[in-house]
């Protein structure tokens, strides 16, 4: 195993408020501390993955995924020797700003913003950390690291168009501290990477729990299909929730090792001798290799079928929609009634979706209720 620390980031460029160095935890160790502190983290707790939170406890939410992304990507750079406080800081974040609803409550909120800016989950996590959780005498919001923040900007890649960044985020309060044109760190790429990988899986698991999918479904897919076989002498009737449990579990860690050994040999083939080479790369160099990125395709394809676009759980989805909806008329029509003079004076309906955005799933049924 080629040691690839040469790679990670482990000193920090400061942040956007100074501040002194801990004696005791370094810089990433601190980041990731302050988001499990953080209100918004907690708040995932009641907060969609896929089905709404109020459906049961044994479905996964958003901060179960984030922890479960987080273990992931911890695994893979702990192994390839990089800064794995890092991946792990960005992995739990990522999340953070997440409308009620999951992706549902994402469309109708943005819907209801469109003449407003927009709404995007990727920016309202920053929005989150740099604004929003407010806790410290010094500055506003979490005061993460350039490195942190820098990754959370580039959850999906470079970003080439600044519109929605100037407008949601406000160009200035980056300090000119980052090029939004150049790739993040190889920690940012695989919690990225680690994203993908859990939920594609997760799902599959907790769509096998709702009954939406069986397991001669996901034989559809050669990947699983293969997975499914390679078990065939200890399948029994007695033992099939256990088996469910193992082809996950053999499926993440297939993708897992192929990630690696794409990347690694990415690193190679690329010639990445420094950050600096990451950083200016022409391409993402965490990925998947090209049969596992087909195989990628089959099982977003799959679930969409025969999960997302369940009769169920679209009527769920649907429901969260007009929920959103509906709060965003009321508080626009009383504001004050739910907004304090501080929150309105950076703009009515950004505070809003703030708001909103920052609901749990029972908080904002609640509300609607209580208004209807």
């Amino acid at each position: 195993m080629k040691n690839y620390k040469q790679l990670g980031l482990f000193k920090s460029k400061g942040r956007l408020v100074n501040e002194s160095y801990s004696k005791y935890r370094s810089p990433f160790q601190r980041d990731r501390d302050r988001i499990i502190h953080s209100a918004a983290f907690r708040r995932l707790k009641h907060k969609t993955q896929v089905f709404v939170n109020t459906e049961g406890d044994h479905y996964r939410t958003r901060i179960t995924h984030s922890l479960e992304v987080a273990q992931i990507a911890r695994s893979i750079t702990r192994y390839m020797n990089l800064n794995d406080d890092l991946s792990e800081t960005l992995s739990l974040a990522h999340d953070l700003g997440h409308t009620p609803f999951g992706h549902a409550g994402e469309e109708s909120l943005n819907d209801c913003m469109i003449n407003h800016g927009g709404f995007d989950h990727n920016l309202q996590t920053l929005r989150i950390v740099m604004f929003l959780e407010n806790k410290y005498l010094k500055f506003n919001g979490l005061n993460l690291s350039i490195e942190t923040l820098d990754g959370l900007l580039k959850h999906n890649g470079p970003i080439k168009n600044h519109s929605k960044i100037n407008e949601i985020i406000g160009l200035k309060n980056l300090k000119n501290k980052f090029n939004l044109l150049k790739y993040p760190s190889l920690e940012a790429q695989i919690a990225a990477a680690s994203d993908d990988i859990a939920y594609n899986n997760h799902d599959i698991q907790d769509g096998i729990r709702a009954k939406l999918i069986t397991l001669n479904d996901l034989k559809e897919i050669n990947f699983f299909n293969d997975i499914i076989k390679s078990h065939k002498k200890n399948i029994k009737r007695k033992n099939q929730e256990i088996l469910i449990y193992q082809v996950i579990r053999d499926s993440i860690d297939l993708m897992v090792q192929d990630l690696i050994k794409t990347t690694m040999k990415n690193i190679n083939s690329l010639k990445i001798k420094n950050y600096s080479d990451i950083y200016y790369s022409k391409k993402n160099i965490v990925s998947f290799s090209n049969k596992l990125i087909n195989t990628e395709k089959q099982i977003k394809q799959f679930l969409k079928i025969k999960m997302y676009n369940n009769k169920f759980v679209l009527l769920k989805n649907n429901k969260g929609k007009l929920i959103i909806k509906k709060l965003f008329k009321e508080i626009s029509i009383k504001p004050k009634k739910y907004l304090n003079k501080g929150q309105l004076k950076k703009g009515k309906y950004r505070a809003i979706a703030d708001y909103i955005s920052g609901m749990t799933d029972r908080y904002a049924i609640n509300l609607y209720h209580n208004i209807k």
